[in-house]
């Protein structure tokens, strides 16, 4: 006899606590194998694929696409054990080991999971049974029968798991224990508080309606328009920066520098790695990432964090360099790991693999997280100068202008040179502007005379 397993939204590391839905890979009544990808979700951090524990026959799916899910919320349901021998084979091409229980416990590498899932957390003591919301109805199925919302009133702690839905409450001043959880055993979704939100502005909206119902006046304009979620990538960056800007004391310094020498070494770079089977080209980001690590080196307060709960800064020992890089998805930064200890050419590799598996939105989380300093440079879009705002919680971020002809005095006369604007913001706290100011001019002294970082090496 098939046994009906339901496989939730697994914990995808790193803090995160939801993800939406953008792509089913399945269907209701596919056979799926172990460790098979069955949906394609997106969250805060990155768009992964998610695979099943479980190998048997697909039987319900929750949610649609677009749909945001919390940790631990029911993804799909599947037949262990209704396979029949022919499919069974030719749907369990992969080696993974299975335990008792049909399931592989690897539904993300580089996460783990339990098999098969069990409760995350209890929500709230309640000795009397408690009559189970449908949460999210499948969204094929043969036939269902119609679902009666229950509504369950929460008694004791409020029945919310995810720290985002907290946190909207909050901001709109929403008392969580008046909310009433439509998921299961009450448990308090984004929907349910979105609800109670959008009702208290009807009635706010309807007090101010029967107060002043005049016409409007010519000042007044029309709000409505189009609406865009602030969800995944573009709402993480969203609240980063939000957070970055209320935190962070942050000041900006800037200096024009002579790049004609760097780029001149960069050109030598490649032409001598030119017959080399191994050799790769050096980009000029690549020559950049390579003087912050220098230059961390000499002035090590920017690459710090602040605790503010501790009061303390914490001046971190290794370089896990952030570099910005902008995709259809939204502005991402992947992080290039122990920067310090690299050489140019494998800093130049690593951030070349990187932004390709930006572009095609195959990062992983710890590939977005975990940076000490952020490199931005924004002269790809044809800009000169911009004030970054700090990647929070790190401490400054070396903004770097395109590489310009432009008129320049050099060694008394005037030329015609290649001149970049460099710009850093750093957090006050950390450092002041001396510190600021000494970390900018060595880069441009690099810039503007490679041998000085060759000194150094």
């Amino acid at each position: 006899m098939a046994q009906v397993l339901e496989f939730k939204l697994p914990d995808l590391g790193e803090g995160l606590t939801e993800a939406e839905i953008v792509r089913w890979l399945v269907e209701v009544g596919d056979v799926v194998a172990v460790d098979q990808p069955v949906v394609e979700v997106e969250t805060a951090k990155a768009m992964v694929e998610v695979p099943c524990p479980y190998k048997g026959v697909v039987t319900a799916r929750f949610g649609e696409e677009g749909t945001e899910l919390p940790v631990g919320a029911p993804l799909l349901t599947v037949a262990v054990g209704s396979v029949d021998p022919a499919s069974d084979q030719a749907a369990s091409g992969s080696d993974t080991a299975v335990g008792e229980d049909g399931a592989s416990g690897n539904v993300l590498v580089g996460y783990g999971t339990a098999a098969p899932a069990a409760r995350r957390r209890r929500l709230r003591p309640d000795p009397k049974p408690v009559p189970a919301a449908p949460a999210l109805q499948p969204s094929a199925s043969p036939e269902p029968l119609a679902p009666v919302p229950v509504a369950v009133a929460v008694q004791g702690p409020v029945a919310v798991i995810s720290p985002l839905v907290r946190r909207l409450a909050r901001l709109h001043g929403l008392d969580l224990g008046q909310v009433v959880g439509t998921g299961r055993d009450g448990l308090i979704l984004r929907s349910d508080v979105e609800s109670a939100i959008r009702a208290s502005d009807v009635d706010r909206a309807v007090g101010e309606a029967a107060v002043s119902s005049g016409p409007k006046t010519a000042g007044e304009r029309n709000t409505a328009g189009e609406r865009i979620a602030l969800r995944g990538v573009r709402g993480a960056v969203a609240e980063k920066l939000s957070r970055s800007r209320s935190e962070i004391p942050d000041a900006t310094c800037w200096v024009d520098a002579d790049a004609t020498e760097l780029m001149a070494a960069r050109a030598a770079m490649n032409a001598a790695a030119g017959g080399s089977a191994v050799g790769t080209k050096i980009s000029v980001l690549a020559l950049l990432a390579r003087i912050c690590t220098a230059a961390l080196a000499r002035f090590p307060e920017l690459n710090s964090t602040v605790d503010t709960e501790a009061r303390e800064i914490v001046r971190q020992s290794e370089v896990h360099l952030g570099f910005a890089a902008q995709t259809e998805r939204g502005l991402v930064v992947p992080v290039v790991r122990d920067a310090h200890k690299r050489t140019t050419e494998s800093i130049g590799d690593e951030i070349s693999g990187l932004t390709e598996l930006a572009r095609e939105g195959r990062l992983t989380p710890a590939q977005l997280t975990g940076g000490t300093f952020t490199l931005n440079n924004y002269g790809v879009f044809g800009v000169d100068g911009s004030t970054p705002i700090i990647n929070h919680p790190e401490a400054a971020m070396l903004g770097v202008g395109r590489i310009v002809p432009k008129p320049w005095v050099h060694e008394g006369e005037l030329a015609i040179r290649q001149v970049v604007q460099l710009s850093l913001t750093f957090d006050h706290r950390v450092c002041d502007g001396g510190t600021a100011g000494g970390f900018l001019r060595y880069v441009a002294d690099c810039v503007e005379r490679p041998a000085v970082l060759l000194r150094s090496l």
